[in-house]
Formats: C-alpha cells, sequence, structure tokens
C-alpha cells in the first residue's frame, strides 16, 4: 500500500440519518466521489453520498445509518492513497525534493509550499521563493524548475 495523505476530517454529525460534515484539505473534490474510500482513524469507510454544504461537505457513508454511528467518526482523521495523475505536480513529492534550474544549476531544498492567490510558491531552505508556474518536472526527489532570469538576484 502506498503512503496514505490528509485530505480531510469528519468535523460533526448532522441530523438522525447518519450523515457527517467534512471538511476537505485537498481541492481534489473527487475524495468525494460515491465508492471512494477513505481511511477514518484505524476504519476504512465508502463514500455513498456527498454535496456541498456551504463551506464543507455534507457525506453520508456506507453502513453509517444514525446519529449514533455518525457521532463515532466526529474528529476523524481521513486519509486516502494518492491520485495517480501523471500531469498534477503533488506536495508530498516537492516538500524535501532538491530544486535544480533547467540549465543544472542547483538552487537547493523545498522546505514547503505555500498558498497564495496568485500562484502556490515553493518555499526552498536558502527562503527565496519560487512561483510554481516555474515548475518544469518533479521525478526522483527532483523538482525542474525554468525561472525567469532574475528571479535569484538579491538586492
Amino acid at each position: 500500500m502506498s503512503e496514505l495523505l490528509h485530505v480531510g476530517r469528519i468535523s460533526r454529525a448532522h441530523g438522525l440519518k447518519g450523515q457527517v460534515h467534512v471538511d476537505l484539505t485537498t481541492d481534489r473534490t473527487e475524495r468525494l466521489d460515491q465508492g471512494s474510500r477513505l481511511l477514518a482513524g484505524d476504519r476504512w469507510i465508502e463514500v455513498e453520498h456527498a454535496a456541498r454544504h456551504g463551506q464543507t461537505w455534507l457525506v453520508r457513508f456506507v453502513g453509517v445509518n444514525d446519529r449514533d454511528a455518525a457521532e463515532a467518526l466526529v474528529r476523524r482523521s481521513l486519509q486516502a492513497e494518492p491520485i495517480d495523475d501523471p500531469d498534477a505536480f503533488w506536495v508530498h513529492d516537492m516538500v524535501g525534493a532538491e530544486v535544480v534550474e533547467v540549465s543544472g544549476v542547483a538552487r537547493g531544498r523545498c522546505v514547503a509550499i505555500h498558498a497564495n492567490p496568485a500562484h502556490d510558491m515553493l518555499e526552498l531552505d536558502s527562503g527565496a521563493l519560487v512561483p510554481v508556474t516555474f515548475v518544469h518536472a518533479v521525478a526522483d526527489g527532483v523538482i525542474t524548475i525554468d525561472p525567469p532570469e532574475g528571479l535569484f538576484d538579491l538586492d
């Protein structure tokens, strides 16, 4: 089994028929598609139905049919296997990876990814920030970037 990723949290029960509120920590909403499997604590659960409900998701899981069963899931972290998407760059693959320009110039190690309204930013161990738009490839622990001239120049 692949390393599991944190994808959300069950925040509270809703109603009497087993529904719960789920706060996703991912933008991949297919995590809540019907039939998706999530690990809640030490128990695998399957999504029966999910719909947006304000800022959260209202979700029914297979076999969770009443308020007591829903309450038993509250405050549980939700984990899932990585999604196989060859066109996507994943945070778990980028943090800790070496950052190298397409020209071969090493720029350090990625220590974090920061959400930013324009574009997410890679934070390097040097403190430099690199917009993800300049990421060319991520493979085998190396992030290849194609930055514009002057991105790393300090005044």
